[in-house]
């Protein structure tokens, strides 16, 4: 199958997809641990360059001792530092999340705005970081989220040439109906996680390989 070129093919593309991937990956629960949006930020601001679980095993400690946005601006970035040094680049992410505390604090009273444009002036926030917060904690669909899975899976399955989020995440947003820039792009990263890994994928066991223009080339 050649990779798709034009958009109607595309979309076309995708609406096959759509229904496999839902049936593979019915649950749309994000598998970093959370109870509130300040929560899930910072669990996601964390998340980068690290596995879901090892900041799961960070937070389990780090919410209790900073509970609220006033505690992370507050807090003395050794602390910090300490504090999320298993989850990799501890120096950059602590800084990160005071200075999310402090900017929360000064701007927004303390809590997580639910726009894009505000999220967009915490430190450490990126659209991805911004799209995962909209979704799960909002419910609000501005973007899709496109990390290292989403932007592998897609341009393997034909959906994007592109090799930048920002592209990758325009050419999604075009192919997919708003209700689905949620769910589409999280079952993209369970079926990288699972199957479509980035050094072997498993093309033999893969359930969509008969939609996929890249089977047997990425081994």
């Amino acid at each position: 199958m050649p990779r798709p070129r034009s958009k109607a093919a595309r979309v076309e593309l995708a609406q096959a997809l759509s229904p496999q991937l839902e049936r593979l990956y019915p649950s749309l629960k994000v598998s970093l641990d959370w109870e509130t949006p300040l929560e899930l930020t910072v669990a996601t601001v964390l998340s980068a360059q690290c596995t879901d679980e090892r900041v799961n095993q960070v937070t389990r400690s780090l919410f209790p001792r900073y509970p609220d946005a006033a505690a992370y601006a507050n807090a003395p970035l050794d602390d910090l530092e300490e504090a999320v040094r298993p989850t990799g680049f501890f120096r950059n992410k602590a800084r990160h999340l005071q200075g999310l505390g402090m900017r929360l604090e000064e701007a927004y009273g303390g809590e997580v705005p639910a726009t894009m444009e505000d999220l967009l002036t915490l430190p450490g926030v990126a659209r991805k970081t911004a799209n995962v917060v909209l979704q799960n904690a909002f419910d609000i669909r501005e973007g899709v989220v496109v990390d290292t899975h989403v932007k592998r899976v897609a341009y393997r399955l034909g959906l994007t040439n592109a090799t930048e989020p920002l592209k990758i995440e325009a050419d999604l947003m075009k192919l997919l109906p708003r209700e689905e820039w949620h769910a589409f792009p999280w079952r993209l990263i369970l079926h990288g996680r699972t199957v479509c890994h980035a050094r072997k994928p498993r093309c033999d066991e893969c359930p969509v390989a008969d939609l996929c223009p890249s089977k047997g080339k990425f081994g």
